[in-house]
């Protein structure tokens, strides 16, 4: 079905989006549209490998195709604050891009300001950084590339679990710093093999996590809003846990792969990291707000934590002074893991089709919609 506009003011009022929401058909006309990406700046990076699409300078490799069909692309790093660039652009554009990476916040207050705004399109997997009741209340259709960067984001975990289990990073240190000191690594360095490794979600990358992790002989665990069919948690070898709690009592090492939303802003509090076993390890590269900072921070400091990795923060680009750069055991990069060279080429392959598809007002792959006619993805619910 095309997208989809409120088709009066009292529309945009609507609180729920499982409440009628009166929109109007609205396809993709023949003319011109103005389409605005917001990526991060890759600067003398940007040339360095054809296929680094992911970045400002190349915008996906679509300029051509789009301003050769007649649109208007305009792309800037540029997203914060009430002068940025993006700002500039939020009353006309229809069209706007952004990765989980360098995410441009879609605010309820900038959905209201963007009268022609048609569609927002994420180009990777993840659309936290959009209102989401707030463009479905307006009718506006949220998509993303589904399975994009499924692999890269599985595999940067169990990366990220070794690192932490065998205690690499001190090691690592200690050769660039020209030391020797065995013991202060070794202390504190495990075998993977016959830990209990559990996922706090389990959809496209948690289960390709676990599938990863089975031949390293580990107890594994998960736990999601659905159970796997009993033929494949068979097959990878994996307990559905559909108490949560109870689940992360029993976890050597916690992996979050779970999508942000209202039910898991905070989930990892004070309280509930408490309950985790005392030298657990974490990996998160899901959402930053999925965990409270500051618990975080002192569960390292305590030793509660034993290691925490991953590659999201809250907001996106981290400040300088973002708590987490700074406590013990952490093994933390900038937001990484999804946008491999690999994961590039398909996320921007991705976002051009449904740019084609919406230009010819032909649906999009079921998978890819986060929000359409008014309504959520179940994910999101």
């Amino acid at each position: 079905m095309a997208m989809r506009r409120v088709a009066s003011t009292a529309a945009r009022a609507i609180a729920s989006p499982s409440s009628l929401v009166f929109t109007r058909e609205l396809q993709a006309s023949p003319g011109p549209k103005k389409i605005v990406g917001v990526f991060y700046k890759a600067n003398e990076y940007a040339e360095m490998n054809p296929n680094f699409l992911g970045c400002a300078e190349n915008a996906l490799g679509i300029r051509e195709w789009l301003e050769s069909k007649g649109h208007q692309y305009i792309v800037t790093p540029d997203k914060e604050g009430p002068d940025c660039e993006l700002e500039k652009h939020i009353p006309d554009l229809h069209v706007l891009i952004s990765t989980p990476f360098h995410p441009a916040y879609v605010t309820a207050e900038r959905i209201k300001k963007a009268k022609n705004l048609q569609l927002l399109l994420t180009a990777g997997i993840g659309s936290d950084h959009v209102d989401l009741k707030a463009a479905a209340a307006a009718g506006l259709t949220v998509a993303e590339v589904t399975g994009s960067n499924t692999v890269s984001v599985a595999e940067d975990e169990l990366m990220r679990i070794l690192i932490l289990v065998r205690n690499f990073l001190p090691g690592h240190h200690q050769v660039i710093n020209g030391e020797w000191n065995v013991a202060a690594i070794a202390h504190r360095a495990y075998d993977l093999e016959g830990k209990t490794v559990g996922t706090v979600g389990a959809g496209r990358i948690g289960r390709l996590l676990l599938q990863r992790l089975k031949p390293f002989n580990c107890n594994l665990l998960y736990h999601d809003r659905l159970k796997m069919d009993s033929e494949l948690e068979n097959q990878i070898g994996a307990k559905f846990e559909e108490d949560l709690d109870k689940m992360l009592s029993k976890c050597d090492i916690v992996v979050i792969n779970t999508p942000l939303t209202e039910k898991t802003k905070g989930m990892f509090d004070k309280e509930r990291i408490a309950k985790l076993k005392k030298g657990v390890l974490i990996v998160n590269n899901a959402r930053g707000a999925i965990m409270d900072t500051q618990a975080v921070v002192d569960a390292c400091n305590s030793g509660h934590i034993a290691g925490y990795s991953g590659d999201v923060w809250y907001p996106q680009p981290a400040p300088k002074d973002h708590l987490w750069r700074y406590m013990p055991n952490q093994a933390m990069t900038p937001h990484i893991s999804g946008t491999t060279i690999d994961a590039q080429l398909r996320y921007a392959a991705g976002t051009k089709d449904m740019l084609d598809r919406y230009f010819k007002g032909e649906d999009f792959p079921a998978e890819n919609y986060i929000v359409k006619d008014g309504e959520l993805a179940p994910q999101y619910r």
